[in-house]
């Protein structure tokens, strides 16, 4: 009742709706129509296409920008260190160095140098006494910096006013090529190194354990198969000259790309040229042996690497998770450079998955075959996610899944029918699904100005140049499922890799799993003739 005395007065009072007044602005500022048909043109009783402009307003102008403004310039310096810039519109640029380094190339030398160097980034070096300095410096000009190491790649990077180029690149020249490790910096990242080791050793999900076990299968005793988080038997026993001599060998300026996002390219070479080539490294100066440079190409081996690890109280609390049985099973795929690598990146977002109270829509992937053919069907399944790790030469394509530990072989078996799954009918609503979540996730990501950085960065580092999103789309878009049932028998042929850590008295034999993977239903042994009574 009182709703409908306030519309009433609402009416008497002489005011309008928004539509009413929408409708009247709009037959005030068309064209009068013909005589006897009354002026304008009311939103009441007429629809415009949204291709055509409204009547009466001007028709909007847009910017045109050139094609080559949007390209990434590419300049190789006197010493052979690469300069890459990208222009981005803002206030804020993102400049940083990317190395052809990290635990891949530590073959010769005491697995945890990488380890060691991404906790000592950013500290003393022989310009700047602490990292509280260098801290202080970039917050003038509101910075940030960050250190990253994956196993083929070490990322140096800091985002900031661009008016501070100058500073950031001075301070960047500094942290990579002349640190200086002094005692009580290598004991406090020591103290970090166990740290972590024992937060691992603690963690409910130990998923960064799984990689490092998936890789160590794959890639036995070689390359990318060295690990990459520091071993507890190797903590204090990398001294500083170790940590010189690797740096001697790997860090070269033929082996870096500094890069900006946002950055005059002209501007950005100088400055590089003053604090990177003109000022030489520190270990010039130290008595550093020489040491070949590793340029061995990953072997892909395969087997396994099994952790038998009671899991029962690893989670503590009051909503404790259930104890848990986590296993990787991976086949080999291919490099980031080959031309299979983007049907792989499509296999990987059809597969999809992720865990079992993971919330959202069909945007997140609840529409992937791990969900819709696993997560959805077994309720005892906790979680199951698709992998695919490229690197410049190999790659390894895997499902990581938990369960508790008394359905393990019910989970390999499962894991074992969706692998072989993908040799056989694809349709075309989840291919396109695939397709279509691929670009969008690439083209969301490149909106960030670190991402677009470390794109720029790591394929100019690759193969010299930075190709357009374009251009990725459009191998996207030529994906078919003929590709992926090719590159899914490929992967098939390849030898097992499989790693688990948990209670592994359920734990299929390595032997049965790859028979499971042979059998054209992706049976396992002991299973091909009980589905014949079911």
């Amino acid at each position: 009742m009182n709703l409908q005395r306030a519309v009433q007065r609402f009416k008497s009072e002489g005011y309008r709706w928004p539509c009413q007044l929408i409708s009247r602005r709009c037959r005030s500022t068309a064209p009068e129509g013909p005589a006897g048909q009354g002026g304008g043109i009311s939103l009441a009783n007429t629809t415009i296409p949204l291709s055509q402009p409204m009547p009466g307003l001007a028709i909007p102008t847009y910017l045109k920008i050139s094609k080559t403004a949007e390209e990434t310039k590419v300049t190789t310096l006197s010493n052979g260190i690469r300069v890459a810039s990208q222009p981005k519109f803002g206030q804020f640029c993102t400049v940083g160095v990317c190395i052809d380094s990290g635990s891949r190339y530590e073959v010769a030398f005491p697995s945890g140098i990488s380890h060691y160097l991404e906790k000592l980034a950013f500290n003393a070096t022989s310009k700047f006494q602490s990292k509280d300095e260098i801290l202080h410096k970039l917050e003038q000009y509101g910075g940030i910096c960050d250190c990253q190491s994956t196993r083929d790649i070490f990322l140096y990077a800091s985002s900031v006013d661009s008016r501070g180029l100058e500073e950031t690149v001075d301070i960047l020249g500094e942290v990579v090529l002349r640190p200086l490790f002094t005692q009580e910096e290598m004991d406090l990242s020591e103290q970090m190194i166990r740290f972590e080791l024992e937060d691992l050793s603690m963690r409910p999900d130990p998923e960064p354990l799984l990689v490092e076990k998936i890789h160590a299968a794959s890639y036995r005793g070689n390359t990318l198969g060295l690990p990459k988080i520091c071993p507890e038997e190797n903590i204090g026993s990398i001294s500083r000259k170790t940590l010189y001599t690797y740096l001697s060998a790997f860090h070269r300026p033929e082996r870096m790309v500094v890069a900006g996002v946002g950055v005059d390219h002209d501007r950005l070479c100088d400055t590089v040229q003053k604090h990177f080539v003109d000022n030489p490294p520190i270990w010039t100066s130290e008595n550093i042996s020489s040491v070949i440079t590793d340029n061995s190409t990953a072997q892909y081996t395969g087997g396994q690497s099994l952790e038998e690890k009671d899991m029962s109280s690893v989670s503590l609390g009051p909503t404790p998770m259930p104890e848990l049985g986590h296993v990787v099973i991976g086949l080999e795929s291919v490099g980031h450079q080959h031309p299979d690598f983007i049907p792989f990146c499509v296999l990987n977002m059809m597969m999809g998955g992720g865990g079992s109270f993971s919330a959202g829509g069909p945007g997140k992937g609840m529409y992937t075959r791990l969900y819709t053919h696993v997560l959805n069907r077994y309720h005892w399944m906790y979680s199951a996610t698709a992998y695919n790790h490229a690197y410049s030469d190999s790659g390894i394509f895997c499902i990581n899944a938990s369960a508790h530990p008394s359905q393990l072989t019910d989970l390999v078996q499962v894991l074992v029918r969706e692998l072989v799954a993908l040799t056989g009918q694809i349709s075309d609503s989840e291919l396109k699904r695939a397709k279509t979540q691929l670009k969008s996730m690439l083209l969301m990501n490149l909106e960030s100005r670190p991402v677009i950085f470390e794109d720029v960065a790591r394929q100019v580092l690759a193969q010299g140049h930075r190709k357009q999103p374009q251009h990725f789309i459009d191998l996207i878009d030529a994906v078919s499922r003929e590709d992926l049932n090719r590159i899914s028998s490929n992967m098939l042929s390849s030898k097992l890799s499989l790693s688990a850590i948990g209670s592994l008295n359920r734990m299929p034999s390595y032997k049965d799993i790859e028979l499971g993977l042979l059998d054209k239903e992706g049976l396992l042994p002991k299973r091909r003739f009980a589905g014949l009574f079911r």
